[in-house]
Formats: structure tokens, sequence, C-alpha cells
């Protein structure tokens, strides 16, 4: 029985749960035996919605925007006194825009601050929220959603790159400072087939599998499945970044 529900006694939040990457997490954490709570940034009936398919009984929808510091601060209280635990917190949130490297005028410093507000800092005000929970028996796990723009510098707009290069240097900072009571990893996808990023349509996502050394891009689920492993089989790892891009980044 703990080989199928290696989770069983871990309550699991997911930043960003109402998304294609966090509903995938929720699903995969779920099937795993954890109770998960599901947090939108604004639409409280999309949790409610990926809370209520989830398997398994206990899990409960929530909405913070990742972007509103004391929103956060009473998320983490609220979602401690409801399951009495946190052990696992993923921040999957995010928001871009497709924007032209070489069009410097569209990113306007309005835009480029929103998307450095929610790539970034929102993760770390989450982590900053939920770490008294997360340390408090010993064995907390922070996973933060990345990219392989920040290593390679294509993605959506630069800003976006700037933001994912930002959480990867987080990642390894939060590590050293949490350590032992908190482990922190870093998922890096590459091309996600979520619809994320609007404007790229299937056409799109077909040629850029042709051009990936797998042939093809990531499913929600090829995602999910690098979190949950950084839960269940990577107890010995913090600080590290798991590329889950088809060998993209190649």
């Amino acid at each position: 029985m703990e080989t199928h529900r290696p989770l069983a006694s871990k309550v699991v939040v997911i930043m960003g749960g109402s998304g294609g990457i966090g509903a995938a997490t929720a699903r995969l954490f779920a099937e795993a035996g954890a109770k998960v709570a599901v947090v939108a940034g604004r639409e409280r009936q999309k949790a409610v919605a990926v809370a209520g398919e989830l398997p398994g009984e206990g899990h409960r929808a929530y909405v913070a925007a990742i972007e509103d510091s004391a929103a956060l601060a009473s998320l983490a209280d609220v979602v401690a006194a409801d399951f009495g635990r946190v052990d696992v917190l993923v921040n999957s949130a995010g928001f871009t825009r497709a924007i032209a490297h070489a069009d410097l005028d569209t990113l306007t410093d309005e835009l480029f601050d929103h998307i450095l507000r929610v790539n970034c800092r929102g993760m770390f005000a989450a982590v900053r929220a939920f770490a008294k929970h997360l340390r408090a028996h010993g064995e907390g796990l922070v996973v933060n959603i990345s990219s392989i723009a920040a290593t390679t510098g294509v993605g959506s707009n630069i800003a976006y790159c700037v933001a994912k290069a930002g959480t990867d240097v987080m990642g390894s900072a939060l590590a050293r400072a949490l350590a032992p009571e908190i482990r922190v990893m870093t998922v890096s996808p590459g091309i996600v087939a979520t619809g994320f990023v609007p404007g790229r349509d299937l056409a799109w996502q077909e040629k850029q599998a042709a051009a990936t050394p797998l042939k093809r891009v990531a499913s929600p689920e090829d995602v999910g499945k690098a979190v949950l492993a950084c839960a269940v089989g990577l107890t010995f790892s913090t600080g590290s970044v798991v590329q889950v891009d088809g060998g993209r980044h190649l």
C-alpha cells in the first residue's frame, strides 16, 4: 500500500493549481495519496473544478494572487489550519506574453515589472508565507516551476527569460538558506502543450517538436511526474534543476 500511496500522510499546496501543469501535478500527487490544496490566482471555480476531480478525499480549493504577498500569508495560515500541516509547496503560477525579443518597445516597463512580479517575486513570497509550516515537520519541500528559457535565453519574451533565470538562482539560494528542514527543487520544462503562451497554436507546436531531439513537446503530465519525483524519489537532492524538455536545451 505504501508503494502505491507513498504520500498518504502528506499535504501538498499547488499555486497555479488550476492551470495545465498545476492541474496535472495535483492529480499525480492525489494518486500518490496526498491531500491537495489547489490554489487558483483569481477564479476560485477553476480551483474547485480541479479539486473536485482529484482521486481520493480531503482536497480543497483556494484563491490567492501570487503577486499579493498579504493574500499569500493569509492563505498559508488558512491552509495549515484546514489540513493541520503543509508538507510540499509547488509554485506553478505564472504569466507571460509572446513578444519578439527584438521588439524592445512593446516590452514596456510596466509589463516587464509585472512579468518579474508574477513569475519570480511571487514564488519567493509564497515560500516566505509557507516556510514556517513546511519547516514544522522537518521534511518540507518546495518545487518551483522554471523554464529552459532561463539558460537558453530563448522564450516568450526577454523579461520571461530574466524571470526564469532568477527562479533558478533563487532555488539555489533558498536551498542553502532553508536546509535541512526544507528542500528546494526546480523543475525546468521546455515547451509544454498547455496554451500557456497565447498565440502558439498546434502548427507551431508541431514545428517545435520536429526540432526537439525526442520529437515531441512536453505534456503537463511530463512536468508533473518530475515534480512528483522530487517528493518521492529525489529525497537527497536540494538546490537542483531538473530539466524536462526532451533534450531541447542541447
